[in-house]
């Protein structure tokens, strides 16, 4: 029986703070009884460990056995202790190596239960440090468990530097006795605290019996090289001590750890060829819910599947597409999109031929902006800045005209900023054909093409034929696809009698049926093309459009059908009719066209430029809301505003006075069958006797080709673009030149500096012979001039279209060009210093011709959506600024503001943050570059 250990006290002494956090071995009886460090900072414990019989120390708290101590230099009664009991240990001869081990393995062990052999073999011993060696110093699961100790704070990496180069010094000390062949292993806790511990004591015991054949390991310890126990305690203390303890856990490293390695995996995976970052075609889920929630998707078309993943797009090659009309093509432009901002986040030109199309699209996206956090700005009109800010955070999605479009790329080439922008979207790419905006279009691909090799461009069009050249001159692949999501089915109609157009027939149509509907004979003079009995056929149940070659067809159109329709279409939506009427009145400060507010009742009503663009806006949501199911409109519709029909029915063949070309047709009859609301489209053409064959050759005819017009329109496009203020047009009669009279002395001194002087205007009004000859070009531009200056100060399009007898729609146009062109002035003077006084002054002015509002109403009407008569409307609910309107809850909205939709609201609150976004992300680059260090400091290095 081996003889019970000496009881072995630590002298107790109150704990008190120390200087500094100390490392702390938990419940071991040497430095190397524990591999961890426990980063938290304890307090010892009062009570002292008490050795029991054997060598076994009872310690439930765990705590330091040095934890009470400030320093073993300050304090070394515990070093004394210890140094005498290693000489006790090594003076008896018949000392039990079990007692010895239990001894140094009293803390780590505690309430183990003794051992039933006297002692250990040295073969056993030997065993278990193999075992120990191929476990890889894990340690046992039942150590884990009654430590209460997370795994992440047991590694190895935890120790001091100090502690950790004295284990391996140790591991060297001991390895010769880790090498004993032919073993069994012992129990897995023993053997894992038998190698953790490498105890000197085990070599000095043995040492002591190394004339013992017994125990013939004990000859190849080396005397002279060992230390004492006291030796290797203050060696790895003082070590300890001296090493920095890490301020965090390991866990919460290991933490850190991983979240760097996702973020590192995430940008590899963004700079790969796949792009991904999400489960939607690249997006993130999120963007699949909010195509559900924002324009009720579910899922995609077939052929958008398809495009989406075609193997051109995933390397980054130019794209031309082409369907027909309503088959979807603006979705995979969004989706591209918002591929191009998100997953490679880069800058993204969107190109749209009008301002109403930009408009719309801006309102339309501006919510997915905020959602998806990038910025959407317009660049219409007198909109947008050139250079656009060089956002920190955010990318832009530029929303832009043709003109507007050119002005941004020429800004960013200027800048060298190009290859900031990553994708171009150009829409209606036929339009590269067309005139005077189709060379400024071609002059903006070819600047990309030529100035950024990194910069993709998607072109997409449903009238395109010639698409070989297209594809050269955009170095683009081509994909096409014959889907539409309504069947549509095309007639003629001549005469009484409906024919179906029908590409495999001999001269194009097969008959169809006659009309049914029986007309009187003072209905047949009304009416000889039987407009009436096309459109009540699907009225008011279902809607229609009729394209009249004038706009002043399209006023007699809309006023002939409701003479002659029953007052049964009055009762249809009533209620929504007169608020619509009501709407139009606040629109016009109380006026409302006489022929509106005739036919608006009857659920019809007209469209086209002589509209302002409060009324054609609030007519574009009557008509989309069901509550109008009759627009006479010209075909300018078909390539503007998204609106759909059942029926579409052609007037005539023509475009004002020209002869309908076939892509125009096309486009005009793309616009019958609604997706997801009507089962078929029907498009119907009143053809005359004289244009039968034309007509018969415009059904079988090809799309016209598209064809460059940089070099024959150059000088015109030049021209068009610097005098699109002006719009000669023969105004200069002598009628209007009484208002010279109305002008102030200050004012007519105006006219004479530009060249008209009053002896000319005196005598013009007179009508009195003139010999000299006047340019009738300056006339002109002074007339424009009296209307831009009147409508600054009324501000009321309605009277100044009245007095100088213009139509409102022209009058808005002609202050859309305005300040469109003051715009592009105000850029030119940025530009030059000498001009920073014109600067001053065109920056304001640029701002009232755009809104052509009271300065109150300016901030509301930056705001995509809010035109005149909403801002006045939401000014006097009191949503003075763009903050109110940012921070405004919908429902409140809808609740405040008369014939404002719950959709409507949503948009206007989006938009406003979208740009309370933009705003401060401006600001915020101001600061930055006021804060900047500049590079060019004298004597900095």
């Amino acid at each position: 029986m081996a003889e019970p250990g000496p009881a072995v006290r630590r002298r107790s002494r109150p704990a008190r703070k120390r200087s500094r956090a100390p490392v702390q071995l938990r419940a071991a009886a040497s430095p190397l009884a524990c591999k961890r460090l426990s980063p938290s900072v304890e307090e010892a414990s009062a009570e002292p460990p008490v050795w029991a019989a054997g060598g076994e120390c009872t310690n439930d708290s765990e705590e330091d056995m040095f934890g009470d101590y400030d320093s073993f230099y300050g304090n070394d009664s515990l070093l004394a202790q210890v140094d005498d009991m290693e000489q006790v240990y090594l003076q008896d001869k018949d000392m039990d190596i079990k007692a010895a081990g239990e001894f140094m393995l009293g803390n780590l062990q505690s309430g183990t239960d003794q051992r039933k052999q006297s002692d250990f073999s040295t073969s056993e011993n030997a065993a278990g440090h193999k075992a120990e060696r191929d476990d890889g110093f894990q340690m046992n699961e039942n150590d884990l468990i009654d430590n209460k100790e997370e795994p992440g704070d047991f590694i190895l990496e935890d120790l001091p530097s100090s502690q950790f180069l004295y284990l391996e010094e140790m591991d060297e000390l001991s390895s010769a006795s880790r090498k004993s062949a032919g073993m069994e292993r012992i129990d897995n806790y023993m053997n894992s605290c038998l190698d953790k511990i490498s105890s000197p004591s085990f070599c000095h015991v043995a040492e002591h019996r190394e004339g013992n054949t017994e125990f013939p390991m004990v000859s190849k310890c080396d005397l002279s090289k060992r230390e004492s126990l006291k030796d290797h305690l203050k060696s790895a203390m003082t070590g300890n001590a001296k090493a920095q303890t890490p301020l965090v856990s390991k866990t919460k490293q290991l933490k850190e750890a991983i979240l760097s390695e996702e973020i590192c995996v995430a940008r590899k995976t963004i700079e790969s060829s796949s792009d991904d970052i999400g489960p939607f075609y690249g997006l993130p889920s999120k963007v699949k819910d909010l195509l559900r929630q924002f324009r009720g998707i579910e899922t995609l078309y077939e052929w958008q599947h398809d495009c989406l993943t075609l193997e051109s797009l995933h390397q980054r090659k130019n794209l031309i597409y082409s369907l027909p009309t309503s088959g979807g093509k603006t979705l995979v432009a969004e989706i591209l999109i918002l591929q191009e901002l998100l997953c490679r986040q880069k800058d993204v030109l969107m190109i749209l031929p009008y301002v109403a199309i930009v408009q719309e699209k801006v309102w339309g996206l501006s919510s997915f902006g905020v959602e998806l956090g990038f910025l959407v700005e317009e660049y219409a009109g007198s909109k947008g800045r050139f250079p656009p800010i060089k956002r920190r955070i955010k990318n832009s999605l530029y929303i832009a005209t043709i003109e507007k479009g050119h002005a941004l790329v020429n800004s960013l080439i200027e800048t060298e900023r190009i290859d900031h922008l990553g994708l171009v979207v150009v829409d209606e790419l036929h339009m590269l054909g067309e005139g005077s905006r189709g060379a400024v279009l071609e002059m903006t691909l070819a600047k990309i093409l030529y100035t950024s090799k990194n910069t993709q461009i998607i072109g997409m069009s449903a009238t395109l034929n010639n698409v070989g050249d297209l594809q050269k001159f955009l170095q683009a692949d081509y994909y096409t696809n014959n889907f539409r999501p309504v069947e549509l089915k095309e007639y003629i109609k001549i005469r009484d009698t409906i024919y179906e157009v029908d590409g495999k027939a001999e001269n194009g149509f097969t008959f169809s049926r006659l009309l049914s509907f029986k007309y009187s004979s003072n209905l047949e003079k009304a009416d000889p093309d039987h407009i009436i009995a096309l459109v009540t056929e699907v009225i008011p149940k279902y809607s229609c459009l009729i394209f009249c070659p004038t706009k002043k067809n399209c006023e007699n159109v809309a006023s002939m059908v409701c003479k002659y329709l029953n007052k049964e279409f009055r009762a249809h939506r009533e209620k929504e009719k007169k608020d619509l009427i009501k709407n139009l009145k606040t629109i016009g400060n109380g006026s409302i066209c006489p022929v509106l507010k005739h036919t608006i009742p009857f659920g019809i009503a007209y469209h086209h430029s002589g509209l302002t663009n409060d009324e054609r806006k609030s007519i574009e949501e009557a008509y989309s809301a069901g509550v109008l199911c009759l627009l006479a409109c010209t075909a300018t519709l078909a390539a503007g505003v998204n609106l759909p029909a059942r029926r579409v029915i052609l007037r005539a063949p023509y475009v004002a006075r020209e002869f309908l070309k076939k892509n125009q047709y096309k486009q005009m009859i793309g616009r019958a069958g609604r997706a997801g609301i009507d089962s078929a489209g029907e498009s119907i053409l009143i053809v005359q006797e004289k244009d039968k064959q034309l007509v018969q050759d415009l059904v079988n005819s090809p799309l016209e080709n598209c064809y460059s017009n940089l070099l024959p329109e150059f000088t015109k496009g030049i021209q068009s673009l610097l005098l699109s203020l002006v719009g000669l047009k023969n105004l200069s009669s002598p009628s209007y030149l009484h208002l010279f009279n109305q002008l102030s002395a200050a004012e007519q001194r105006v006219a004479d500096i530009v060249g008209v002087p009053e002896s000319f205007i005196t005598k013009k009004a007179s009508g009195q012979a003139i010999r000299k000859n006047m340019d009738s070009a300056i006339i002109n531009r002074l007339y424009l001039s009296f209307v831009l200056y009147t409508l600054l100060k009324e501000t009321n399009v309605w009277s100044v279209s009245e007095k100088f007898n213009m139509s409102r729609g022209y009058v808005q146009s002609l202050l859309t060009s305005a300040a469109s062109f003051a715009s592009c002035v105000l850029h030119f003077c940025e530009e030059l210093e000498e001009f920073w006084v014109y600067k001053a002054l065109l920056t304001e002015l640029t701002k009232q011709l755009t809104y052509c509002v009271k300065a109150e109403l300016i901030p509301l009407m930056e705001v995509a959506g809010v035109l005149e008569a909403r801002a006045k409307q939401l000014y006097n609910a009191g949503y003075k600024t763009l903050a109110h309107l940012a921070n405004a809850n919908p429902e409140t909205l809808v609740k405040m503001i008369e014939h404002l939709s719950r959709c409507q609201a949503k948009q206007i609150v989006s938009s406003a943050k979208m740009l309370l976004s933009e705003k401060a992300e401006a600001l915020q680059e101001e600061v930055d570059e006021l804060l900047r260090m500049p590079a060019d400091i004298p004597g900095a290095c």
